[in-house]
């Protein structure tokens, strides 16, 4: 007993327990997200979804799974081998190197513990844990790209330069979006962050809800996920980046996708709302470990709310073209992500950053301009491609 109580008082101890705890979550979560998509697709389009492995098709996770280790294992001859092998171990494990800087419930202080001392639930608390973060998820490309080209497929390769065109593009509205965040905050602490939105009683959704959408969207399109699958768009290019690839080496590709959604969706609910803050539930002066127990839950049920969001957008909406996909980034979400830095500047130097009149008041104005901006172009803003000849329709 005196060997557990010394190992959860010990920062390094825990983290590492926090570690092995997270990961095992983590990879289990893959399943049942697996598995609530699906569900969630068959209530979307009327039918019941998987309902024959299991009660209730609860072992259809398990099934899929097996189905995968099952699976023949096939190189193509004329692929590049060692990065052809190399892409999916790369998306599968940058994928899981995020979460280690998520506040997960706090700072826990034990009854065992010596008056004012706790441990922090965080795997590593690291002073640019924000732009830790960003770098991680952005060497993510590099697994699609390599997937990509080392294929050998001409298919497969556009896939990948559309993986690559599409995560480097919106990873500038992000960026954006973020730093509205952090020129009010002051710091690149996620805890610091998280502290600050419990202090308050204001979370970052309620004064900033233009990043907030900013940041959601290039989101969406960092971990491919509807209506921003281009890379993947099995319609136009076969399967996308992983044409070539089969059993598990596909699985790391599938895996990695949940696991960075699990990631982006922790990300949001630190940045935007509260972390593990509820109103009149949990607060920062509550370290008790039952305490922690419950910031842990609330925070694990914002990512669950996050997740089935994600879901319930990617059958609902149709995919973009990718002319559409870029024109979004590039001439909307990235002039309103300047507009919004440059005006929270202003709110900075004026010292109204913290005012939430004056926050509201400024992604009210800018929403405004561009909805007048909208109504005033030139052109209509149509589906169809402006450049495409025009076609006769004839009967018979």
């Amino acid at each position: 007993m005196e060997l557990i109580q010394g190992l959860l008082a010990s920062q390094f101890a825990f983290s590492v327990i926090m570690l092995l705890g997270l990961l095992g979550l983590i990879l289990t979560s893959t399943a049942v997200c697996i598995l609530a998509e699906r569900k969630i697709a068959g209530f979307i389009q009327d039918r019941k979804g998987p309902n024959r492995v299991g009660p209730w098709g609860l072992l259809q996770p398990m099934a899929d799974g097996l189905k995968f280790f099952l699976k023949e294992d096939i190189v193509p001859a004329c692929v590049e081998r060692p990065l052809f092998l190399l892409a999916p171990c790369l998306s599968f494990f940058l994928a899981m190197l995020g979460f280690a800087i998520i506040p997960w419930a706090g700072e826990i202080h034990w009854p065992w513990m010596a008056a004012g001392q706790t441990v922090t639930t965080q795997v590593a608390s690291l002073d640019i844990g924000l732009l830790y973060l960003l770098a991680v998820g952005s060497l993510g490309v590099y697994g699609v790209a390599l997937a990509g080209w080392a294929s050998n497929n001409k298919y497969s390769f556009y896939g990948g330069m559309r993986a690559t065109a599409q995560m480097l593009s919106y990873e500038v509205p992000m960026g954006l979006g973020l730093l509205c965040v952090l020129l009010v905050a002051g710091t690149l602490r996620l805890e610091v962050i998280v502290d600050q939105q419990a202090q308050s009683g204001w979370w970052n959704v309620f004064l900033h809800p233009l990043p907030c959408l900013l940041v959601f969207i290039s989101l969406l399109a960092e971990t491919n996920r509807t209506p921003f699958d281009l890379p993947e768009a099995e319609q136009e290019l076969v399967g996308g980046y992983h044409t070539e690839y089969s059993s598990m080496k596909f699985a790391m590709f599938f895996l990695g996708e949940y696991i960075h959604m699990v990631t982006a969706s922790a990300l949001m609910v630190a940045l935007f709302f509260g972390g593990w803050h509820v109103w009149f539930l949990t607060s920062v002066d509550n370290t008790a470990w039952w305490a922690g127990l419950i910031k842990f839950g609330v925070y694990l049920a914002k990512v669950a709310a996050f997740i089935g969001f994600y879901m319930l957008i990617r059958w609902t909406l149709p995919r973009f073209r990718f002319d559409q996909l870029m024109r979004l980034a590039w001439r909307s979400l990235v002039p309103m992500g300047m507009a919004l830095v440059a005006g929270t500047s202003v709110l900075v130097a004026l010292g109204w950053h913290r005012n939430v009149v004056a926050s509201l008041g400024l992604n009210v104005l800018l929403l405004a301009i561009v909805l007048v901006i909208v109504s005033r172009l030139p052109y209509v803003v149509t589906g169809r491609q402006a450049n495409l000849p025009d076609v006769e329709v004839r009967p018979g």
